[in-house]
């Protein structure tokens, strides 16, 4: 059988990827340009200048690492949604303009439901339930009756988001994340900081709040407050996955997006697998974070399975929601 190719863009946030995939699940390019602004958070009006300007070459790299010629694409992935409107209208402007030009099928892929599909394909896993952390998502999710159903979520900021925004404030490096897990390895007080779970979805502003409060009052070590927030944050992620991974019976845990490669959160997802019975699965980094590759594969699979996004319906969403998206390839 003759092997198709996608081609992928991923550009929801503040890295542009652009990802080579075949048919049989071989990635053959992943290739990353990143925004990194010069201070505070992201801006997306900035972040989608810089995927402007870097598009062609980030796109040239992957075919030119992937081996192939324009002739040799099948397809054209692109992330539709969610994620911050200027940067995801930017890949979806680019990926119009290649799909017309080439003459081949454009696929909008959900950001989200990518994060899983490259989890399966890089670690093997058939049907696990999935914990989703990064700086823009969190949630837990798994495959029913057609579609990923979202079994806890956070009601308000991310807990990437919380961890960068509470490292920016401290002076930290950007990315946050593995600045405040740095610090936290010569923490040894636990602060009391708000855990707030209701049902099964959870809050992270009120932990932001009162770990900021601690800051500004120095009385408290850094260090230790890196700890308390690491712990209790992912205190509440294991509560809500323990409790999902219990009701659904899942045997396979997978933890994705760029939280996921935090060392204590993977010690806490290993935990609840072994009580459970379930193996525990991690995404290798370069397929966790926000990546083409990703992209890539799912267009593909969708692809398979007929998908195709006209080109007048390739609006981007920056609010679409994972469980709002039917799968047909995993019926």
């Amino acid at each position: 059988m003759e092997q198709l190719i996608c081609l992928g863009i991923e550009s929801t946030a503040d890295n542009l990827g652009v990802g080579v995939a075949r048919s049989d699940g071989t990635i053959l390019a992943n290739s990353i340009s990143t925004h990194v602004p010069e201070e505070g958070g992201i801006h997306p009006r900035e972040a989608a200048r810089h995927h402007a300007e870097q598009m062609g070459n980030v796109i040239a790299e992957a075919m030119e690492t992937a081996g192939i010629q324009k002739e040799g694409i099948d397809v054209i992935g692109f992330s539709q949604g969610p994620g911050l409107g200027p940067c995801l209208r930017t890949g979806a402007t680019a990926a119009r303009a290649l799909a017309s030009y080439l003459e081949v099928p454009l696929v909008g892929v959900n950001h989200c439901v990518a994060h899983i599909e490259i989890g399966r394909l890089t670690t093997g896993a058939l049907d696990p339930l999935t914990l989703y952390v990064s700086g823009g998502n969190t949630m837990v999710t798994g495959f029913e009756a057609g579609r990923y159903r979202v079994f806890g979520e956070t009601l308000d900021i991310a807990v990437g988001n919380c961890l960068d925004t509470f490292a920016r404030e401290a002076g930290l490096e950007y990315p946050g994340g593995p600045a405040v897990e740095k610090m936290a390895l010569d923490g040894a007080t636990l602060i009391p900081l708000p855990y707030v779970v209701k049902g099964m979805d959870l809050s992270f502003s009120g932990l932001l709040t009162a770990a900021s409060q601690e800051l500004r009052d120095g009385s408290r070590r850094l260090e230790d407050i890196c700890f308390s927030i690491q712990e209790v944050a992912y205190g509440m992620l294991g509560e809500v996955t323990e409790r999902a991974l219990a009701h659904t019976g899942k045997r396979e845990l997978l933890l994705t997006g760029g939280v996921g490669a935090n060392r204590r959160l993977r010690s806490v997802i290993s935990s609840i697998a072994d009580e459970h019975g379930a193996s525990a699965k991690f995404v290798p980094i370069q397929y966790a974070t926000d990546n083409g590759a990703m992209i890539a594969w799912t267009g593909m699979i969708a692809h398979l399975r007929g998908v195709r996004t006209p080109i007048e319906a390739s609006h981007i969403d920056s609010r679409w929601r994972l469980d709002e998206v039917e799968v047909p390839w995993r019926d």
